[in-house]
């Protein structure tokens, strides 16, 4: 070989050399983080050419993919509009945004590696490749139940079956409509979203399982009672101190009950008359009483602190590390910086409706295939044993007593009997406080448990008129639409 023809030899060779290595770095080190850039079009494109698993509630599609007339071959659409925004979230150019579009993204879209056997048998078979659908555990009745009894008012409400944990309704308002952060014109897309990002009251934000959460108020009272009972050292009748104003030590500021009034004669009470008329007074005596450990091994029974996923991360709900004996009677009335979120509420109903026992909670039934054969379905699963059987049972009477003669009488349903807890939870000086309700029904047969807050739509003056009057009739109509009455 002669010179010239040598040296383009290596000429030629150490091109090829550059080529391999080249294409070796972009396929097996580079590929991921292209991919993932923003203004990569061929990824956009690609997640646009296949057909997105359908979102269902029943056999109705509350979110999925419709043939596109342009370069984008499927347009995400939500049929559930509103209604489901916070369960379905949406897909838009930035990829999956909130809800199940993100939790579950990888089985709608095709990709999880649940799907690997399916995806191969599709390359063999020459059949389009597709995602996964979702089947959900919402009951649209109790859903479209708790939207119009919310009547709009910003807050949240959650619906679950105590005995399998499957959630059926959850709504957070307000809402947003998914189908305009969806639409294949960026522009139009980019300003809606720039909109709701920068709304003051955070439609974006599911306030069932995340946010800033909310002080519980009084509804927390069901595991300091739950707390008291199992501790052996008290029962419904037992005797507690309940005046106007309970005394803190190591402060001059007191406990006072809602309206300042005593809780009975002589400033007496019992346990039972203190759940019914949610004397702050009495549970501040009993939070102490029964010391912050207790206090908080009760709430972590009910869930409280768990890291909780329905696929949905759900944001831990949490009672304080450090308390004084201040600090530990305000948080067995649910105030001081006790935090939950309306679904941890749920669960505390659900936990005593179900004896005691508290099923770990779940929005997805089934992983179907596009043929709609069922590739997964959710079993029951248990979370923890709150309570024993007995003291759900001594918990479910006191709470039966709350709606038939305390602050709970709104929740009333005629010829069922209805197990409640209000709550009024204070924010600051300034703004009104939060109205809670939850609760279960039947009391003998309990089939669905709620939770609802009306964020400042409380009385500070009257319970009854706060956490009763107003989340009263929300939960009253959710129980009725789970009930079909």
């Amino acid at each position: 070989m002669n010179s010239p023809i040598r040296r383009l030899s290596f000429v030629v060779a150490f091109l090829f050399a550059t080529l391999l290595v080249s294409t070796t770095m972009i396929q097996f080190v580079y590929a991921k983080d292209l991919n993932a850039r923003p203004d990569n079009r061929r990824t956009l494109l690609s997640s646009y050419a296949r057909e997105r698993g359908q979102i269902l509630v029943g056999d109705t599609a509350i979110a999925k993919s419709v043939p596109a007339s342009n370069e984008f071959k499927w347009l995400r659409t939500y049929p559930g509009g509103a209604a489901y925004a916070h369960i379905t979230g949406y897909y838009s150019f930035y990829g999956a945004g909130s809800g199940l579009e993100q939790a579950e993204n990888g089985l709608l879209s095709g990709s999880s590696d649940k799907l690997a056997f399916r995806r191969v048998s599709d390359f063999f078979t020459g059949r389009k490749t597709s995602g996964a659908s979702l089947e959900l555990t919402i009951d649209p009745k109790v859903q479209e139940a708790a939207i119009k009894a919310l009547d709009g008012r910003k807050g949240s409400a959650v619906a679950v079956n105590p005995s399998t944990g499957e959630i059926l309704a959850m709504v957070s308002n307000p809402g947003f409509n998914p189908a305009t952060l969806s639409g294949h014109d960026l522009t139009k897309v980019e300003k809606a979203y720039n909109g709701l990002n920068a709304d003051p009251n955070k439609p974006l934000v599911n306030r069932a399982i995340g946010g800033d959460l909310y002080p519980p108020g009084s509804v927390f009272k069901i595991v300091t009672a739950a707390a008291a009972l199992s501790s052996g050292k008290f029962q419904p009748d037992s005797e507690l101190p309940g005046p106007a104003e309970l005394d803190l030590p190591q402060t001059t500021v007191g406990l006072p009950n809602i309206g300042n009034r005593s809780c009975g004669d002589n400033d007496k009470t019992t346990l039972l008359n203190a759940m019914e008329i949610s004397c702050n007074s009495a549970f501040g005596f009993l939070g102490m009483e029964l010391g912050a450990d207790a206090l908080r091994d009760q709430a972590a029974k009910f869930g409280v602190g768990d890291q909780l996923s329905i696929p949905m991360r759900v944001t831990p709900s949490s009672v304080p590390a450090e308390l004084n004996q201040p600090q530990l009677a305000q948080s067995a009335v649910g105030q001081y910086d006790v935090r939950v979120t309306p679904l941890q509420v749920a669960m505390f109903s659900a936990g005593v409706a179900n004896a005691g026992v508290v099923m770990r909670p779940h929005l997805v039934k089934s992983v179907l295939s596009s043929d709609l054969s069922v590739i997964e379905r959710a079993e029951p699963e248990q979370l923890s044993e709150a309570t024993t059987p007995e003291v759900a049972a001594q918990l479910t009477e006191m709470m039966e007593a709350v709606v038939e003669n305390g602050s709970g009488k709104p929740a009333q349903i005629d010829g069922v009997r209805v197990a409640g807890k209000t709550g009024t939870a204070e924010t600051d000086r300034v703004a009104r406080a939060h109205a809670w309700f939850t609760g279960f029904a039947p009391a003998n047969d309990p089939q669905i448990a709620v939770a609802v807050v009306v964020e400042n739509g409380g009385d500070p003056d009257s319970e009854a008129r706060g956490g009763g009057a107003v989340g009263g009739p929300i939960a009253k109509a959710m129980l009725e639409a789970g009930l079909k009455k």
